[in-house]
């Protein structure tokens, strides 16, 4: 699955690799467990969603 990133400060979505994402949800969420957070977000755009974390929104591409 191929997911997208917007920072709010940003106005166009990049795609994002796995480990970018890990190291995104690290910055914005801190000492919390990132894997599980990105499978959470996984899960949740699988579906058409977009998902909110920190000030970075992540969405299916």
């Amino acid at each position: 699955m191929n997911i997208q990133t917007q920072y709010s400060y940003e106005k166009t979505w990049s795609d994002t690799k796995e480990a970018d994402l890990l190291r995104i949800i690290e910055e914005e969420v801190g000492d919390s467990d990132p894997k599980g957070i990105l499978a959470y977000i996984k899960e949740a755009i699988a579906g058409g969603k977009v998902i909110t974390v920190g000030s970075c929104k992540f969405k299916k591409s």
